[in-house]
């Protein structure tokens, strides 16, 4: 944690290697396998160190990462609101993972900002903002989980590491690398084997995450490669699309579309991909790109949004066709950059 100042890990370990306290871990909205594997692996050490903890997530996560073996509760806030209401008026201490402003927890953004008590965040996203008290905030990390595990090594947390954090912590490692094809570094390749040491079943959490989808799902991905994929050769660039109807008739449950974006990759001479799904009043946008194409300042600049290197998001607010076209004629102004990304 080279950019982490030690008067921020001492404060982290004054705050959370005392006295038990009653702890609100919170993921970003719309969890994937980094965001809800971070708060429960953390969750996990914390309650095993004796602090009382509670997840609380904005919306469900997919089904595909709902078999961790953590014993942390997750509080759904827009199923549950009142017992989400109480836990964050009972909680002495927020600690906020794999996001780098509080609008990206949705509808918790709000009780984010007005919470009375110590906040921390740890997050691996560029440029957060300062909406809490203590930032652990490592852009040089594959992932959030990765970076928790080191933050939990700092403060002399990871003596409380059990086989059930370490499972959620490989998973996030697991899923935000893309099965360790991106972002990687030599770092990521320690702290899997530090989680290696738990005794995790690394067969059954790839079978879990990888294996473990709809019939529906597996239908809606093969109509978006053969229905909705569009190839730029001449921009080494593609994009698959898909609309509020679609994901309809293909009775689409959160996390379907989880690895879409991915896809066009696997096309010879393709280092940039892109998705967009439309939603209610904006079109999500998801980018991924090879070497070292910028796939975070292109979503910046156009689609509000942003992200590591090689992968990203953003939205937009033209309807769903105006912004697959306004992608499309970018493309041209990004024509040497893309020609001349080496892999």
């Amino acid at each position: 944690m080279k950019n982490t100042d030690i008067e921020i890990i001492t404060s982290i370990k004054a705050l959370l290697a005392t006295s038990k306290k009653k702890l609100v871990i919170i993921p970003h909205e719309n969890p994937d396998g980094d965001a809800i594997g971070s708060a429960l692996g953390l969750g996990q050490v914390l309650a095993d160190f004796g602090h009382e903890v509670k997840v609380l997530s904005a919306n469900d996560y997919p089904v595909f990462l709902k078999w961790f073996s953590s014993e942390v509760p997750v509080i759904i806030y827009n199923k549950d609101k009142k017992q989400a209401k109480s836990w964050l008026k009972q909680a002495d201490a927020m600690i906020c993972v794999d996001f780098n402003e509080a609008s990206r927890a949705g509808k918790l953004e709000k009780k984010i900002l007005e919470f009375e008590h110590k906040k921390v965040l740890i997050d691996h996203h560029p440029y957060p903002t300062e909406f809490c008290d203590f930032m652990v905030s490592e852009t040089s990390y594959s992932s959030t989980a990765e970076l928790v595990f080191d933050v939990l090594e700092a403060t002399g947390l990871n003596e409380n590491l059990s086989q059930k954090a370490a499972e959620a912590l490989y998973t996030g490692i697991l899923t935000d690398t893309g099965g360790f094809s991106h972002n990687i570094s030599k770092n990521t390749f320690k702290v899997v084997s530090g989680l290696l040491n738990y005794e995790i079943n690394t067969d059954k959490i790839q079978s879990s995450v990888f294996h473990n989808y709809s019939a529906d799902r597996m239908n809606l991905l093969g109509y978006c490669l053969n229905e909705k994929m569009q190839v730029f050769p001449e921009y080494r660039a593609a994009v698959i699309s898909i609309s509020k109807e679609e994901l309809k008739r293909f009775n689409f449950q959160p996390g379907d579309t989880e690895g879409f974006v991915n896809y066009p990759l696997s096309i010879k001479n393709i280092v940039f991909s892109a998705l967009f799904i439309e939603k209610d009043g904006y079109v999500k946008a998801s980018f991924r790109s090879k070497g070292n194409f910028p796939a975070n300042e292109f979503s910046s600049s156009h689609f509000n949004g942003g992200g590591h290197l090689n992968a990203a998001g953003g939205e937009s607010e033209l309807n769903f066709e105006k912004t697959l076209l306004k992608f499309t004629q970018l493309l041209p102004a990004y024509k040497h950059q893309l020609l001349e990304t080496t892999i």
